[in-house]
């Protein structure tokens, strides 16, 4: 199926974000995928989707750093990019988890919605990966469904209208 009708038919938050990881993996396959939807309010992250649940479930929030990383992805809205472990240590604490999956490069795309800051996609796998060649691609081809299933998640996740009537 393709992503349009694989997201049509989703009827939970999971099943939207499920859609966005098929296409991702049919535009670049990664090691690791994850959603992180943000409260900027509350300073909050929440992982709304993994690939890995048991190293990496979605049960639980942990709080959003002040550091390069954030200026970056949340307040400039730009890609992060890590290439190797060194990188990614200077910046993620659980970095020997994500070693011991054997990744070694990360890619975080924000995700914006009416303006602010939804969340962001994060794919990670071996070291070096993510060239501008392939950041670019990414880009391209998940900005759009990225958009879409977070906006469709975030629709399923309110209280269903009474009927008309």
């Amino acid at each position: 199926m393709s992503f349009a009708q694989d997201l049509s038919q989703a009827t939970t938050p999971e099943a939207c974000l499920a859609a966005l990881h098929a296409e991702s993996q049919r535009v670049m396959p990664v090691r690791l995928w994850t959603v992180m939807l943000v409260d900027m309010e509350a300073g909050l992250a929440r992982r709304a989707f993994t690939s890995h649940p048991r190293d990496y479930p979605t049960s639980g929030t942990k709080p959003i750093p002040d550091n390069d990383w954030f200026r970056q992805v949340h307040e400039r809205r730009q890609p992060f990019v890590a290439n190797s472990i060194a990188e990614i240590a200077a910046v993620f604490p659980d970095h020997e988890t994500i070693a011991a999956l054997g990744c070694a490069s990360c890619l975080n795309l924000p995700v914006t919605v009416g303006g602010a800051l939804a969340g962001t996609v994060n794919l990670l796998d071996g070291e070096g990966r993510f060239d501008r060649e392939a950041v670019a691609r990414l880009e391209d081809r998940l900005a759009l469904p990225a958009l879409a299933a977070l906006t469709t998640t975030e629709l399923l996740r309110r209280p269903a209208a009474p009927a008309p009537g």
